[in-house]
């Protein structure tokens, strides 16, 4: 049976405050352990500005793909929020209320009513303006939000979420099992390393590229370290693939730090 192609997985970020400095991104680390969870990994990460033009220009690239897409941010109903308009004019689509969304939105609404802030009456102006969160790009399915209700949305493959981590991780990790749970744990991948010392890099590289050669299945890698005052300089050399050949791959890469004058260590 043949293994099924998984797309690639990919992290849009979308926010002014993220590249000023005002805010600091916290979902990249926290999707990258939400994919080895499953088995799965992360293949690049990009953050965009705010800027309408350039929202648009990334998405439209971005859906030209068959990749598996998450995007943060700009999906609330504020000036500054131009993720949603971006996304319809990248597709070509018109923009519309979401039937299933501006229910949630006007019980959410309700609820809050009930604890005093706010009123129930959904047409008032504030709460008509609540309902623009629940405006997707026409074809868009909605994501769940368990924090407040206010929904996120999904269409070809891309899911858009708040900006907010407490709304974001739970609306990634019900994407994930609930639409691309045909991928999980579908390949079978290690990773294995350890240091190396009094080696310079450029000596065990021909070792690198010769490993790659006799397992194609297998990436190596090689990562220096300047050190400090309780580390010695090193170099954290390792392999990535199928197990087996990992392993094969290993003993070699160990044996030519030897053979080249290096000595090394396992981690932990």
């Amino acid at each position: 049976m043949q293994k099924k192609q998984i797309p690639a997985i990919r992290l849009i970020i979308i926010g002014d405050e993220i590249l000023s400095g005002r805010r600091q991104d916290k979902h990249f680390s926290h999707l990258v352990e939400l994919l080895k969870a499953r088995g799965l990994k992360l293949h690049s990460a990009q953050i965009i500005s705010d800027e309408p033009d350039h929202i648009e220009h990334t998405l439209r690239a971005s859906f030209s793909t068959q990749d598996i897409v998450f995007c943060c941010g700009g999906i609330g109903a504020t000036p500054d929020d131009q993720t949603r308009q971006a996304a319809a004019r990248a597709l070509g689509v018109d923009l519309t209320l979401h039937p299933e969304a501006a229910a949630l939105i006007t019980e959410r609404t309700q609820e809050q009513a009930l604890q005093g802030h706010g009123s129930a009456d959904m047409s008032l102006a504030e709460n008509q303006q609540r309902l623009q969160m629940g405006v997707f790009p026409v074809g868009a399915e909605i994501v769940p939000n368990p924090f407040n209700k206010i929904p996120g949305f999904f269409i070809q493959n891309h899911t858009f979420t708040p900006g907010f981590p407490v709304m974001a991780w739970p609306m990634m990790e019900w994407v994930l099992d609930h639409k691309f749970a045909d991928f999980h744990h579908t390949e079978t991948s290690v990773e294995m390393s350890f240091l190396a010392f009094a080696l310079p890099e450029s000596r065990i590289t021909p070792a690198l590229e010769q490993l790659e050669l006799n397992w194609p299945t297998v990436k190596a890698f090689s990562l220096p370290s300047v050190g400090n005052k309780s580390v010695r300089p090193h170099i954290e050399l390792g392999v990535k693939g199928d197990p087996e050949s990992c392993a094969q791959a290993f003993v070699f890469l160990q044996n030519r730090v030897t053979e080249v004058g290096g000595k090394w260590e396992l981690l932990g």
